[in-house]
């Protein structure tokens, strides 16, 4: 779809390119194959084991800052009749081994605090490049590359503490990777949707993106549950990285062959990589002079997105330390959670088209404040409250992620997808800081208890809430 002409635009006005209705009207705007809509998001489903099984709850919480890298004298100090000591009791914590856990967890957070600014600066300025020299897919192929290659570097992380580091270096290298690559990702929902199909598309892609990795953990856990592979052996993690990488692989292979290269950008200027923060800094005067909206709907989705991580980063440690979930109760809550989240998502996309994205994340957001709140005040109801809660909140979780990424793409300048959905992921990462840092200030002034942890979420999300309310929606296009 090529964009018009620019024509004037006063400050502050508005672009008729950036109009869905404008776009509505294009030639263009005819059903899109659904191989091609299926192969876009099975890019989703590909990379969700790097998330979900690597990241989130396997390799990383099991493996990686597990006994397997401290000094095995330290190790061994950690064992009491065959048992590892608990370490968030206040005699334990002060010992040896739990002090060195600890160390572990830190240094990977470092790791993972590297990655985000990296992200924050890398992923607009190739966002730009992409825009400019029409090279989305050959940019998301290369990263996409480069984060399978992340999984296969895993393969080769032994048990012993002089791999931990390389350990961190993967997981670090990886998010840096698969964070550009996501961007990249995102700029071709134009290629495989219309204004009428965006909300619906982008909720098929996230819907992919929870199943895929819901089944994926389920197979790791099936067959260590089941006694096929032993997760007291890194031989077991190194074969769970190696079984990422093939998913990863195979999977990623139709969104290559199906989904077209979008247009280059008319108007985007190809500099060097340097320059390109000129650019960008141009580019968001330009956001702010011409269209407004989209400028704040980044500013606001920055802070809510905080918000919604925050209930994924945290919602295993209330579960654990409030409710008392295990690790096969965490392990069973989740794939339920994700299960419910993929289903609702494509679901929601529909409603996303019939309403427009904006009530859909409104809805959304004010749910899940209720669910915190309802934690909050009925703690001592038991598992069964966090349950239920849980279930409401994964339905919606889901839809408010897939919204605001087709919020984005209805008012995105024609031609600057990659720059903007790279804005997108910086903005992101600007604002991780946020609720964490809230968390930890909310628990430490109530004296270390842990439940009183989820009023700082709730208060980021109910700050992205209000900020968003004040932000002018796209118009809707219907059939």
């Amino acid at each position: 779809m090529s964009a018009p002409e620019p024509p004037a635009v006063s400050p502050g006005g508005s672009d008729p390119r950036f109009s869905t209705a404008a776009l509505a009207a294009q030639p263009d705007d005819r059903p899109v194959p659904r191989k091609r809509v299926i192969s876009w998001a099975l890019w989703d489903w590909a990379t969700q084991p790097f998330n979900t099984v690597l990241l989130t709850f396997v390799w990383v919480p099991s493996f990686l800052v597990s006994p397997f890298f401290l000094d095995p004298a330290v190790a061994q100090s950690g064992m009491v009749e065959g048992e590892s000591i608990d370490c968030d009791t206040a005699t334990n914590t002060a010992t040896e081994y739990c002090r060195a856990l600890g160390e572990l967890d830190a240094n990977l957070g470092w790791g993972i605090m590297a990655a985000g600014i990296l992200i924050a600066l890398l992923a607009p300025v190739l966002g730009q490049r992409a825009d400019a020299t029409g090279r989305k897919k050959a940019m998301l192929g290369i990263f996409t590359g480069l984060l399978i290659a992340c999984q296969l570097g895993m393969v080769f992380v032994a048990g012993i503490p002089s791999f931990f580091w390389f350990g961190v270096a993967m997981i670090a290298f990886g998010s840096i990777v698969g964070e550009i690559a996501g961007a990249n990702y995102n700029a071709l929902l134009v290629s495989v949707s219309t204004p009428r199909t965006v909300g619906r598309v982008s909720g098929l892609g996230w819907g992919f993106g929870y199943l895929g990795g819901i089944i994926a953990l389920a197979i790791v856990v099936g067959l260590i549950l089941g006694g096929v592979l032993d997760g007291t052996e890194p031989l077991t993690f190194q074969l769970i990285a190696a079984g990422a990488t093939v998913w990863t692989l195979l999977f990623a292979i139709p969104i290559f062959l199906n989904v077209p290269e979008p247009p280059p950008s008319r108007d985007s200027k190809r500099v060097n990589f340097f320059k390109g923060y000129v650019e960008l800094f141009r580019s968001i005067a330009r956001l702010w002079r011409e269209h407004r909206s989209t400028f704040w709907f980044l500013l606001a989705s920055a802070v809510y997105r905080d918000g919604l991580a925050a209930v994924f980063t945290f919602g295993s440690v209330i579960a654990a330390r409030v409710f008392g979930f295990g690790f096969t109760d965490l392990v069973i809550f989740g794939i339920a959670l994700n299960l419910v989240a993929g289903i609702s998502t494509i679901f929601a996309g529909r409603l996303d088209d019939r309403f427009g994205p904006k009530p859909v994340i409104l809805f959304a957001i004010g749910g899940i404040i209720a669910c915190c709140l309802a934690v909050f005040v009925g703690a001592g109801a038991g598992k069964s409250l966090f349950w239920v809660v849980g279930i409401v909140l994964a339905a919606l979780v889901g839809p408010a992620q897939a919204a605001s990424r087709s919020f984005l793409a209805r008012v995105t300048p024609a031609g600057h997808e990659g720059e903007i959905f790279g804005l997108y992921a910086t903005t992101g990462r600007a604002a991780s800081w946020l609720a964490p840092l809230l968390w930890g200030i909310f628990i430490a002034a109530a004296a270390h208890q842990t439940l009183y942890g989820i009023l700082a979420i709730a208060l980021v999300l109910a700050v992205g809430f209000v900020l968003l309310v004040f932000v002018k929606a796209p118009p809707r296009v219907r059939d």
